[in-house]
């Protein structure tokens, strides 16, 4: 159960704060997603390019 919104610190359920902890960084880019779907769309038209 979460804790209400003004908990002393000293109070707080450990586990509430580890999982904020782990909630800060994203695991993947963005701008690698982006990158990974321009570079298969790039293997795409040149493949079709060489078979037509």
């Amino acid at each position: 159960m979460a804790d209400p919104r003004d908990t002393d610190p000293a109070d707080r359920d450990p586990s509430e704060s580890e999982m904020g902890r782990r909630s800060h960084g994203t695991s993947i880019s963005p701008w690698l997603v982006i990158g990974a779907i321009l570079a298969i769309a790039a293997a795409v038209y040149a493949i079709s390019a060489i078979f037509v």
